[in-house]
């Protein structure tokens, strides 16, 4: 018996050693993984038809990175379907870009803020990365974790609402279960 009962202590002391050694690793906690080794059907863009051109001069320069006649273009799309011009578009893009740009930098912009949020992100999820059970089961924390922080979308509509701006109706709460 004192065997059985010293094999059960090692057991446990050898998975607390195990689940302290994996904290150094960053936290995960969506635990989304593939068990398909097929390509990601989201990374493959649908692309125009290729045609040849009239005229082959008129063809642009290719320039890494640059656009390609036979990539998407769904703004433009739309607009031609709609009977507007898309060269205006094109026109015009840049400029309404910086027009926005300029609007929503006028505060400041912090150039390293992808970093600094990934780090803040990063510190955070450690410190909400779930019991040991929840990691060892691999069980999905992600909205437990975050649920402090999501917005309750109808306290946000009726406090605009009782400010006296207009807003678009909202779907009933779910019922209470």
């Amino acid at each position: 018996m004192r065997a059985r009962t010293g094999i059960i202590w090692v057991a446990m002391v050898a998975v607390v050693v195990l689940s302290a050694c994996a904290r150094d690793r960053e936290p995960r906690l969506m635990n989304i993984r593939s068990a398909s080794r097929s390509p990601d059907e989201f990374t493959v863009l649908p692309s125009k038809p290729l045609q040849m051109p009239d005229d082959i001069a008129s063809l642009p320069v290719p320039t890494p990175g640059g656009a390609n006649i036979t990539d998407p273009t769904p703004e433009a799309d739309a607009i031609a379907a709609l009977g507007g011009r898309p060269e205006v578009l094109a026109a015009a893009g840049s400029a309404a870009s910086n027009g926005l740009i300029a609007h929503v930098s006028r505060f400041g912009v912090s150039p390293d803020i992808r970093p600094v949020l990934a780090a803040e992100d990063l510190d955070w999820r450690r410190g909400n990365s779930g019991r040991l059970l929840e990691r060892l089961a691999g069980t999905n924390r992600y909205f437990k974790a975050y649920r402090r922080m999501a917005l309750d979308k109808y306290a946000e509509l009726e406090r605009w609402r009782a400010a006296g701006v207009r807003t678009v109706g909202a779907p009933p709460p779910d019922p209470a279960p």
